[in-house]
């Protein structure tokens, strides 16, 4: 397929769309250099690299299947519902990621209907024209659902010119992403127009879609309040957490953390457990949130001076955190069985502006959130935790004051355990009582309120 667009691509801005493919075509010896470069720390990045261009799938191909594309690990689990509900009806699911982590979340998750046949799992191909067109022809969907931010300009507008009916679902845009849009013009509205229909989070989502003149948007709630939590890790942490009340101690999980952020919340824990405001001092469980940052966190936590263990050097048994003051979290999977075994999270990514991460499972476990004031891309599930109660912020917003303020607050609620159980009580319900997304999100695709203009 040439650079040049011809009739059949009539949806497309072709002079913009012909610079995109040109830069894809420029940029593709980097992507693999960059794959290659990360496979220094899993070998894995290096595994279905034909798949990346739109070859190489394994056979037998199921043709017609329900299509699902997570980027990566937290769109991933927050399909689970959709794709479960789908397999309870019979269908075939063809599954694609971006990302190395989400397709293992992907395998995690659905290893026997992957192992039956029922899932194919595979990497959506490089925006690239010819690796697109053959992974269409390929695998012929049924129709696609697009979660959350992904909208891939080459595909999204192909799926438009041969009519495969293309769903955003659990769509969210934050007010920087619309007005990075809105720079592009016509170019980038085109793309979300493009879409048969946007099935948003929240109203601000809904608003923010309109506002680039999409209209078949509808608003059906966040698929993330559906996602069950794994009873055996939940079940492990509530043994964590019974073993360390049982010795008058309490954990905070930070969770999700980015690159930036530990050094905060390192400061700011050195001072909480200098403070000698506990007769027994608290545990600190640092979760990362990407996994080739391990080793550089661990590093940081050593150089602070603290006494830590990792988990993937202990077998499990809580009574290996005594004498700890930091468990660093360096596994993948396991967030339940820590917001489980924790009195508190702190959200990571909300420290520091990018944009926040997923608190809805922290609540699904009981567990009460501190935030940060950087949660844009989260921003009607944190107004709605913070109203209920299940969630605070962080007294301060200067970063220069940060670990101050971190420290103060983790103080405050720490020595308050009415005020944890309160907000223990209020996420459990603030949970349920946002549920059911799965069901709004499957009535909208079985009506006939989107179509193609």
């Amino acid at each position: 397929m040439s650079l040049t667009t011809n009739s059949d691509y009539g949806a497309r801005p072709r002079i913009w769309f012909a610079i995109y493919q040109l830069l894809w075509h420029l940029l593709l010896p980097f992507a693999f250099v960059r794959l290659a470069w990360r496979a220094r720390h899993a070998f894995s990045y290096l595994h279905h690299i034909p798949e990346r261009l739109g070859f190489g799938y394994s056979q037998p191909i199921n043709k017609g299947s329900v299509w699902i594309h997570a980027v990566s690990v937290g769109e991933t689990r927050a399909a689970q519902p959709l794709i479960e509900a789908y397999l309870a009806r019979g269908e075939s699911i063809l599954l694609t990621h971006m990302t190395l982590n989400g397709r293992r979340t992907g395998k995690q998750l659905f290893a026997r209907q992957i192992a039956s046949g029922q899932i194919q799992q595979v990497y959506l191909p490089y925006d690239i024209c010819w690796a697109v067109e053959h992974f269409l022809k390929t695998f012929r969907p049924k129709f696609g659902l697009f979660m959350e931010t992904e909208a891939w300009p080459t595909v999204v507008f192909r799926c438009k010119e041969i009519r495969l009916p293309l769903f955003l679902v659990n769509a969210r845009l934050s007010e920087r992403s619309a007005r990075r849009i809105n720079r592009f013009g016509k170019a980038g509205r085109s793309l979300f127009q493009a879409f048969v229909g946007i099935l948003a989070q929240t109203e601000f989502d809904a608003h923010r879609y309109r506002s680039l003149d999409v209209q078949n948007v509808q608003i059906v709630g966040n698929l993330k309040f559906d996602v069950p939590l794994d009873p055996v890790l939940v079940e492990q942490g509530k043994i964590w957490h019974q073993e360390l009340h049982a010795s008058q101690r309490l954990m905070v999980c930070a969770a999700s953390t980015r690159d930036g952020e530990e050094a905060i919340i390192l400061k700011a824990w050195k001072d909480l457990l200098l403070s000698n405001a506990f007769p027994i001092v608290p545990l600190l469980c640092l979760v990362p949130r990407h996994p080739e940052r391990f080793p550089e966190v661990a590093d940081q936590i050593l150089n602070a001076g603290f006494k830590f263990r990792r988990r993937s050097e202990w077998t499990g048994i809580p009574s290996e955190c005594a004498g700890l003051d930091i468990v660093l979290g360096d596994s993948m999977g396991e967030m339940p069985m820590y917001y489980s075994a924790s009195d508190l999270v702190l959200m990571g990514g909300s420290l520091l502006p990018f944009g926040g991460q997923n608190l809805i499972e922290a609540c699904a476990a009981g567990c009460p959130v501190l935030l940060g004031e950087h949660t844009y891309n989260f921003q009607q599930a944190t107004l709605d935790a913070i109203e209920s109660g299940a969630a605070k912020r962080i007294k301060g917003e200067l970063i220069l004051t940060q670990p101050i303020a971190l420290m103060e607050s983790l103080k405050e609620l720490l020595t308050n355990a009415d005020e944890l159980a309160r907000m223990s009580a209020a996420a459990k319900t603030y949970s349920v009582e946002h549920q059911g997304a799965t069901k709004r999100i499957l009535a909208a695709l079985e009506s006939q309120n989107f179509s193609f203009n």
